[in-house]
């Protein structure tokens, strides 16, 4: 299927690993113009030079920022259309900050994981979205979790933020007439991936706890990859996915009751 997606222009907050790492190969895979943004300026560079190396130089565009930060954030998407092309879609995938389980959180985790989580999606949101309106409409995404959806006994934070995203998400959808910018969002479960959390549990002393959860929790009893994300992402970046708006995608193998 063609997404229609050739040379348009996809910013994408979070991009040098992990599930923004698939997205963004998702997305050049389809012909889209992907500007890849982290906070780690060698790390970011490494995966625009190995984008560039295999899709072309003209592909890939790279910024490096704190992309939870206002400042960052409106930097790195005026950068954008300035050197790279006008804004077709945007995708908040910044997230996940350290902190330790139940109640017995310290002002400065809760603050940090409400930066990373919630206020990273939101400050993004609002500094593309009326960019996307301006180029004539599209498409913003927001990377959440299952955590979002449910108690899993996740730290307290992430799973509140998450909740938080999903809610803001289907909240700016409501706006989708005045902007012609449509607003989903896709919630992840267990993701897997180099040097993710999932990869150390799975082959670490607990390994094999770690994979009869798995087998019990999720119906397709296996962890879900990157691509797996970054195909669901390239379609609801399309024109393919319409009619699709305020929507809450659960990406999780069944994992979700």
């Amino acid at each position: 299927m063609d997404l229609g997606l050739k040379d348009k222009v996809i910013f994408i907050a979070g991009a040098s690993r992990g599930i923004g790492h698939g997205i963004a190969e998702s997305l050049l895979k389809e012909g889209a113009r992907v500007a890849l943004t982290a906070r780690g300026a060698e790390a970011l560079e490494a995966t625009r030079a190995a984008f560039a190396a295999e899709y072309g130089a003209g592909s890939v565009w790279s910024f490096a920022a704190d992309l939870t930060q206002s400042a960052g954030i409106n930097a790195a998407v005026a950068a954008c259309e300035a050197e790279f092309g006008p804004l077709s879609g945007a995708v908040a995938n910044v997230g996940l900050s350290p902190s330790p389980l139940g109640i017995d959180v310290s002002d400065e985790d809760w603050d940090a994981g409400l930066d990373q989580n919630l206020n990273s999606a939101f400050r993004l949101a609002r500094a593309a979205i009326p960019r996307i309106s301006a180029n004539g409409g599209g498409s913003f995404l927001f990377i959440s979790s299952i955590a979002g959806l449910g108690a899993l006994g996740t730290p307290l934070i992430y799973g509140a933020t998450k909740a938080a995203v999903n809610h803001l998400s289907t909240s700016i959808a409501r706006f989708a007439d005045d902007t012609k910018v449509r607003v989903n969002t896709i919630a992840p479960g267990n993701i897997i991936f180099p040097g993710s959390t999932w990869e150390k549990q799975s082959t670490g002393p607990r390994a094999e706890a770690w994979w009869r959860w798995i087998r019990r929790e999720v119906p397709m009893k296996r962890f879900g990859t990157p691509q797996e994300i970054g195909d669901t992402a390239a379609f609801l970046l399309s024109e393919r996915a319409s009619f699709i708006n305020g929507a809450v995608i659960a990406v999780d193998g069944g994992q979700t009751r």
